[in-house]
């Protein structure tokens, strides 16, 4: 009889602030659909995708799509609880939220840093660069804005265009699982120093998912 694969369950947050496209990114990634006419969405909702990550092993990803009014309120401790990593997205066609997408930064960061230190693992997204929008930056400036912030990085997406989207997904996966990794060889053998997941990402990937 084979042996059962190897099973991980990922809570991901996608948070941001209203109407940069964060139902939108989940649906398109879930469902492969797009509709202009979402709803805003109140309190929390849920989603689900499984991932065949190889041959014996899927991932599963709960996607928590967090209302955009919700970082003034006091129900994010509870929302962030238990989050393996995150997207903060925001809208390249207004600037403020981009602006934004650091306070629910410095939100996520202040609720949900473990008590060794280490903070969830978050990926920028800069929404909507349909017809060849994007952010007025640089793929270097990009790299360096999110270094500064602790986001491990940074694609311009489009729910729209399915535009890095699946991408961005998988970028973050593979640093969590690289993140669970090394807490777990280092809880094994205290005292070892693990070296930076972002520059192990960037040998394997080329780019630590930043922007091109």
């Amino acid at each position: 009889m084979a042996s059962p694969g190897k099973e991980h369950l990922y809570k991901v947050l996608v948070i941001g602030d209203l109407g940069v496209g964060k139902t939108s990114i989940i649906r398109r990634y879930v469902h492969q659909t797009y509709s202009n006419n979402y709803r805003a969405t109140i309190g929390v909702d849920f989603a689900l995708k499984v991932l065949q990550w190889d041959a014996d092993e899927t991932v599963r990803l709960q996607l928590w799509d967090i209302a955009g009014q919700e970082r003034f309120g006091n129900m994010t401790r509870v929302y962030y609880r238990e989050a393996a990593g995150a997207f903060i997205v925001c809208d390249v066609t207004r600037p403020s939220t981009l602006e934004a997408a650091l306070k629910w930064k410095e939100d996520l960061d202040s609720k949900l840093t473990g008590a060794d230190g280490r903070r969830v693992s978050a990926v920028l997204l800069a929404n909507k660069c349909e017809q060849g929008r994007g952010l007025p930056a640089n793929g270097l400036k990009m790299e360096q804005f999110c270094r500064e912030h602790g986001f491990v990085g940074c694609f311009e997406t489009s729910a729209k265009d399915n535009l890095n989207i699946d991408e961005a997904a998988n970028f973050l996966v593979k640093h969590i699982m690289a993140s669970e990794d090394a807490f777990l060889r280092r809880a094994a053998t205290p005292g070892t120093v693990t070296p930076s997941l972002n520059r192990q990402l960037r040998q394997s990937d080329g780019c630590a998912g930043c922007l091109k």
